[in-house]
């Protein structure tokens, strides 16, 4: 496995290490009458609750073995963003590969190019130095237009479809001559109070919105695609967010897999953050998760229906957080071996993370 630093890649990519510039955060704009002013957004507490963690993104690519095509290999990759600084990302594979972004949303993927006729297993590793940030009401400040373009269905999330109706009616007398904060907030009271967080059988998982309209369970997708598809359908923008949890309640330890989110869009007050899955498992925490993300998560991608490049030739992707392989143009579905993990940092580790990253800048003149 070769490792090297970033300033040193030349043409072959086996360790990459990325220096995010600095963040600005969006003045925070008060939800409601009396809600808390900018200096409070910035008070101690407040500043506590951020927090800086190492996540490692580990998989196996398996043999090609008998293919006469070459596997292209498509791996997310997080972004900086008003919620999260990546300090570091060091890549750790002995396969040729280039950070490349997708038109429609801005999301990064790594694709590599597997040989046809390899016989052995390849892993792979990312390791990321992450800072994340509470996110609130109105810390991202976008304009009506690009909001809009939350506003259309994806293949999975309809919009104005008689299936919402019978939902649509009892959340517009809940919320009966309410502008759309309060329409905002009877969907998203209504989707905790009617949809039940489980895994049970096949079906669940897809972010469907005909699956949580029918059957009134499953996990984060099925309970976040239903609410943009209400959202939308009331034109209030709403897009999807998925990434990993990292736990609040340990240092570090195993994560068995992904979890996603939701902003939607007000004109007054800007990206409003929720989790309905969250607040139907932890109900003493409806409040916070309806206009705050906590630092328990890792953001990797945003939307549907994505397109990875020219080299993604097979049909878009419902949503993508894991590795995703193509040979001769068409998706396979092998098992690929996946671990994520995560550590908390310390200060001191955190601070010879930044030390690190700005003797790199230094060192190669822009990163």
């Amino acid at each position: 496995m070769i490792h090297r630093r970033a300033g040193k890649i030349a043409g072959r990519l086996a360790a990459l290490a990325i220096a995010s510039h600095a963040l600005l955060m969006a003045p925070f704009v008060a939800w409601a009458a009396g809600a808390a002013s900018p200096l409070d957004l910035a008070s101690q507490e407040a500043r506590e609750a951020d927090r800086s963690f190492r996540f490692e993104y580990q998989f196996e690519v398996p043999p090609t073995g008998e293919a006469d095509d070459a596997t292209h290999l498509f791996v997310p990759v997080a972004v900086d963003s008003e919620a999260q600084e990546i300090i570091e990302l060091r890549i750790e594979s002995d396969l040729e590969g280039s950070i490349e972004s997708e038109d429609e949303y801005g999301n990064r993927y790594w694709h590599a190019v597997v040989p046809a006729g390899r016989s052995e297993t390849t892993p792979v590793s990312f390791v990321y130095t992450v800072k994340r940030r509470v996110v609130r009401s109105g810390d991202v400040r976008d304009s009506q237009d690009s909001a809009a373009r939350y506003l259309s269905a994806n293949d999975r999330v309809v919009v104005g479809h008689p299936i919402l109706e019978p939902i649509l009616a009892e959340i517009r007398s809940a919320s009966e001559g309410g502008d759309k904060k309060t329409r905002a907030r009877a969907i998203y009271d209504w989707i905790v109070d009617n949809v039940e967080y489980k895994k049970v059988g096949t079906g669940w998982g897809n972010g469907d919105t005909f699956w949580a309209c029918s059957e009134r369970y499953g996990n984060c997708t099925d309970f976040h695609s239903l609410f943009i598809s209400l959202a939308r359908t009331e034109g209030i923008p709403a897009r999807f967010e998925m990434g990993f949890p990292i736990p609040a309640d340990r240092k570090e330890g195993e994560i068995s897999g992904y979890h996603c989110w939701v902003e939607f869009w007000l004109p007054d007050v800007g990206w409003v953050p929720i989790d309905a899955s969250e607040a139907f498992k932890h109900p003493d925490k409806r409040e916070l998760f309806y206009g705050t993300h906590p630092a328990d998560r890792f953001h990797f991608t945003t939307g549907r229906d994505l397109r990875l490049g020219a080299s993604h030739r097979d049909r878009r992707l419902n949503y993508f957080v894991y590795p995703y392989l193509e040979v001769g143009g068409k998706r396979t579905d092998v098992e690929i071996t996946k671990r994520f993990s995560y550590r908390e940092l310390g200060s001191r580790e955190n601070e010879e993370s930044s030390n690190v990253i700005k003797a790199l800048r230094g060192a190669s003149g822009n990163l």
